[in-house]
């Protein structure tokens, strides 16, 4: 039978893990909003570059390099460095190594996984360790610190490019809801042409006709480099408010589960230490009849 006690520390227990949860709720539910404007931020700037690439292709003549002749293929995945989120790093796991066919007999594949615990989802999968290279990177404590990890991953997109890598894939999470993400798929290099000149090809919102001095092949380098940034900037932004409405909802739920069972435990203590109590009122009242002297009985009534 459970004691007293038993219940007392059980209840202690459950209210510091509610607290935890309540806390964790708070904070997660700070961060999404804080990647949310980091993400929305990114649209005036965004803007600017795709001016920008519009103003130098829509010369004639002027068009997107032709892509050189590579082998292997790189992947760029983001997910998350701690845990109690779900599925998150599970779930873009197997849609990126289904869609890259892991464990066939293919070129060789680098990936550069962002965030600890999807390292160790990768390495799981022993064919993927045999035949690909992995590295890892830290994800960012805040949106602040977005940029300064775009720029690592453009310097490691620098390496694979020397080395001779011919395809560049990028995979992240994106919310869909304050609680729901799906996983989304684009190909950073060879780059699509069309969106590119479809931007060249629209009529220029001003009167003033943009120009520069900087040769257009190296000015056209610099914004395909902003380009990258302004893609990658999103793509983490996103994956971090996904990860953090997942952990909102995994802590809703684990909230929840918390307060029932602490009702069960506390309507338990409650019937317990009642039990004990009519348990001692009962061997009081059996003490006190037991040392009570014996009474003769009482006379008939007469007639």
């Amino acid at each position: 039978m459970e004691t007293l006690e038993l219940l007392r520390r059980r209840s202690e227990n459950l209210e510091d893990l509610q607290q935890i949860v309540r806390t964790m709720k708070a904070l997660s539910a700070v961060s999404i909003r804080q990647y949310e404007r980091a993400a929305e931020s990114l649209a005036e700037y965004e803007r600017t570059v795709a001016l920008g690439l519009q103003a130098v292709l829509r010369d004639p003549g002027h068009r997107l390099p032709a892509p050189k002749p590579g082998q292997g293929e790189a992947v760029v995945i983001f997910g998350t460095d701690h845990g109690l989120c779900g599925r998150f790093n599970e779930v873009i796991t197997e849609q990126a190594l289904a869609q890259h066919s892991i464990g066939q007999q293919q070129t060789h594949q680098r990936w550069l996984a962002v965030g600890e615990r999807l390292a160790a989802a990768l390495e799981h999968q022993r064919e993927h360790q045999a035949r690909s290279e992995l590295r890892i990177l830290a994800l960012p404590g805040s949106a602040t610190a977005i940029t300064e990890l775009v720029q690592r991953v453009l310097l490691q997109l620098d390496a694979w490019r020397r080395q001779g890598v011919g395809r560049v894939e990028l995979w992240h999470n994106r919310p869909t809801s304050r609680s729901g993400y799906r996983p989304c798929h684009q190909r950073l290099y060879p780059l699509d042409p069309e969106p590119f000149q479809a931007q060249a090809s629209r009529p220029w919102p001003s009167r003033c006709i943009p120009q520069y001095s900087l040769g257009w092949e190296r000015l056209l380098g610099r914004l395909l480099r902003q380009h990258y940034f302004v893609v990658l900037f999103r793509a983490c932004a996103e994956s971090l408010a996904a990860e953090h409405g997942s952990r909102l909802a995994a802590m809703q739920t684990a909230g929840k589960n918390i307060d029932e069972h602490l009702q069960e435990v506390t309507a338990r203590f409650r019937r317990v230490r009642q039990a004990h109590i009519t348990s001692e009122l009962l061997d009081v009242v059996s003490g006190f009849e037991a040392a009570a002297p014996a009474q003769p009985p009482s006379p008939p009534f007469p007639r």
